[in-house]
């Protein structure tokens, strides 16, 4: 009897920290990359002791090691796309750099800088080292408009004009294409905004009354990078990732996990 043909998913690495309580971080890169037809692997730039309440105690993991294992999948399993969140320090954005010198795959980059307890997660040292050597490799870059503000050095844009141009400006800075999420502002309406070259796309949706919001924007720039992992073009994926994300925060309510801000449901669309 003949064997049947093996598959080959796409296939994405994620490189970021792990949340212990499953919400955010590595967790739920991986969950959404499940969720969205994907393999994935993935890199650990540190360990937190986290939950639904808060962050506990925060641990980096060694650049050595952080190279190590980037170049481990890299060598054997290499990648359709790459989402990189929480790095913590200067050397971990030197170290992923360089780690990925030689991969020409799109990437998102999402500038993980506090998680959604006001935990800080990135020393200030580390921001200038994020400029100078990720953004100019970004596919897209994903900033929630405190972390578009601390990028530029200036107070988080308070109207729609000040975050395109603030769109703007971090796409001088060298990324391909600029998300500026609008989960921090106000209203009924949450309104994204893509900002490239070419101009300023909105993506809209209506803001969902519920705290189980705990992994959002990692899971939103890990759908992305799915989505290019599947070979959509950005503005394709964007939208596919960003109507996934839309279930799973409505979703969420239905998940009754720790005793703080939840999970969004990443398994929405396939778990009854």
């Amino acid at each position: 009897m003949t064997p049947s043909p093996k598959a080959s998913p796409p296939k994405a690495l994620t490189i970021a920290g792990s949340d212990s309580g499953g919400g955010a971080g590595i967790q739920a890169d991986l969950k959404t990359f499940s969720a969205r037809g994907v393999y994935g692997a993935s890199a650990i730039t540190g360990i937190t002791a986290q939950n639904t309440i808060g962050v506990q105690a925060v641990e980096p993991v060694s650049e050595a090691m952080i190279a190590a294992q980037i170049a481990s999948v890299l060598t054997d399993i290499p990648p359709d796309a790459i989402k990189i969140g929480m790095l913590g320090t200067a050397a971990v954005a030197q170290t992923v750099a360089h780690a990925l010198a030689g991969y020409s795959g799109p990437i998102v980059l999402d500038p993980v800088m506090v998680a959604k307890s006001g935990d800080p997660l990135l020393a200030d040292d580390a921001v200038g080292a994020l400029i100078e050597h990720l953004l100019p490799r970004a596919t897209v870059l994903t900033p929630n408009l405190p972390e578009a503000a601390r990028l530029l050095g200036r107070a988080p844009a308070a109207s729609p004009e000040e975050v395109e141009a603030q769109g703007h400006a971090l796409l001088a800075m060298g990324p391909a294409a600029v998300l500026m999420k609008g989960g921090h502002s106000d209203g009924p309406v949450c309104t994204d905004m893509l900002v490239t070259k070419a101009g300023t796309v909105s993506i809209k949706a209506p803001r969902i009354a519920t705290g189980n919001t705990h992994g959002t924007g990692c899971s939103l720039s890990s759908a992305i990078a799915a989505e290019l992992a599947h070979g959509h073009p950005l503005d394709e994926a964007l939208r596919r990732a960003h109507g996934w994300l839309h279930g799973a925060i409505a979703a969420a309510d239905t998940l009754q996990v720790g005793q703080g801000h939840g999970p969004v449901h990443h398994f929405h669309e396939l778990w009854t």
